[in-house]
């Protein structure tokens, strides 16, 4: 077990104000592998004034410098790939052939496309007799979440950086040992002091002073909407600038004209990736009654080669949940299904192993849209199966929950499939397989948030404006 010490705070690890720390929990085996310092208002303070004396040096330097920073920040994680794998399938038990196709190259694509906007983004335009200057927000505190803990980091890092602001990063207490090695590859990449600041620590204490902090302009945040929303509450009491990705119950809908075998074999794979941790995935599969029956049996085939193993092992395709507390949720959505009528066709509450946070790979037929488990975000390898009558029927469903975060749509004909999606309220949608596109703006509808990211879109939420009138 390695015992970590200090916060990375103004170009350096400092030891932390406090003597607590948070231990780090293999998933796979439940053993303690780290420990990290649990981080205290007074640890934020400091990070918070580093992050707030950088801000005017680092927004005065020229975007071409940015951007170069940025690349040689990609660089740094290109380099270190393999051991960013293996340290995010050690703290979130991802199969580690998972962890290095996305847990890895993801972030360093995202970088990588900011250094490129960083470098070509016109930073004033003209309106009329006006120059509209766009100036970067300020001081950033970004809350990140566990299910992507690399990705999540860099797609709020990386678009702050390059709008000129600086930051100060809390990262999920599941999974510090990403974070701080991100910070590693910042100090490799020779960052100013004070632009990137590391503090580790848990949410009601770490995160709330950073989302309460006053010298804070803008809090980025990805998580649940129960805490999202006292997070908005917090910026909107002090009049500050918020971002919010929240949670999202996505609508898969595959129109009678679709491969019907195809988009559900891609469908499931959607859903078992990354254990179901994925706020975007497909939880709900919507069928058109007449092939509900060929669906259900296709689905249960699909999920049942998703075998519950080793995350380290090259052969592995499902991994545990995070810990021991998303197991017993995520089971206890799967008691309710039960409970509400719903038939599991494979999987179940059941562990499929006797050690680890593990979740048998779940598919649930005859799912109605009032129940619980299609309502709900579940968070784990758990798809439901719900029938339609008609493109008016899977409308109304796929648009029938409090989330708008992702979906997808099925069709023989491409533009049958966009003339559904253009009505679905959802702030992406994946047409027949569409594949993950880093420019694209990133963000939900309804109570799955504000903001976007990733994209222009993305590096326009670090900006505000200042128009000079001649």
């Amino acid at each position: 077990m390695q015992a970590y010490d200090g916060m990375y705070i103004d170009g350096q690890w400092r030891p932390a104000a406090g003597a607590d720390t948070i231990p780090v929990v293999d998933p796979a085996d439940e053993q303690i592998i780290a420990t990290v310092p649990a981080g205290t208002a007074q640890d934020v303070d400091a990070a918070v004034r580093a992050a707030r004396a950088a801000f005017p040096g680092w927004a005065a330097t020229p975007p071409a410098e940015r951007a170069g920073y940025l690349r040689a920040l990609r660089d740094a994680m290109a380099a270190r790939k393999e051991e960013i794998a293996e340290t995010v399938t050690a703290e979130l038990g991802a199969p580690i052939g998972f962890s290095r196709l996305v847990h890895a190259a993801a972030p360093i694509l995202v970088a990588g496309s900011y250094a490129d906007l960083a470098a070509s983004y016109p930073f004033e335009e003209k309106a009329g007799n006006s120059t509209v200057l766009l100036e970067p927000v300020g001081v950033v505190g970004a809350i990140t979440p566990w299910n992507y803990p690399l990705h999540q980091i860099v797609a709020k890092v990386a678009p702050a950086l390059a709008a000129g602001c600086t930051i100060v990063v809390k990262p999920a207490e599941h999974t510090p040992l990403t974070a701080r090695l991100f910070a590693e590859l910042v100090h490799e990449a020779g960052l100013p002091a004070g632009v990137f600041n590391l503090v580790t620590g848990l949410g009601p204490v770490a995160g709330q002073a950073l989302a309460e902090h006053e010298g804070v302009d803008l809090v980025s945040f990805t998580g649940s909407t129960a805490v999202g929303r006292r997070i908005g509450a917090t910026a909107g009491g002090a009049v500050k600038r918020v971002a919010l990705e929240l949670g999202g119950k996505s609508a898969n809908v595959i129109l009678p004209s679709a491969d019907l075998a195809r988009a559900v074999r891609v469908g499931v794979a959607n859903v078992m990736s990354n254990s179901g941790q994925t706020c975007s995935a497909w939880t709900r599969m919507l069928v058109h009654t007449d092939q509900y029956d060929e669906a259900v049996e296709l689905a249960a085939t699909a999920a049942r080669k998703y075998v519950a193993g080793d995350p380290r092992e090259e052969t592995s395709r499902l991994g545990p949940v995070v810990s021991a507390g998303q197991r017993d949720r995520v089971r206890g959505y799967l008691e309710q299904g039960v409970a509400q009528g719903a038939k599991v066709v494979t999987g179940g509450p059941e562990a499929p192993l006797a050690t680890g946070y593990y979740v048998a790979p779940t598919v649930f037929a005859e799912v109605t849209p009032e129940m619980t488990i299609a309502q709900e975000e579940i968070f784990g390898p758990v798809l439901a199966l719900l029938r339609y009558e008609d493109e008016e029927d899977a409308l109304r469903i796929a648009n029938g929950t409090v989330y708008g975060l992702a979906g997808a749509v099925w069709a023989g004909d491409e533009a049958e499939a966009v003339a559904f999606a253009r009505r679905m309220d959802t702030g992406q949608v994946d047409i027949n397989g569409g594949r993950f596109n880093p420019l694209a703006p990133f963000g939900g509808y309804k109570q799955s948030g504000v903001g976007r990211e990733l994209g222009v879109h993305g590096l326009t939420e670090y900006l505000q404006t200042k128009s000079l009138q001649f």
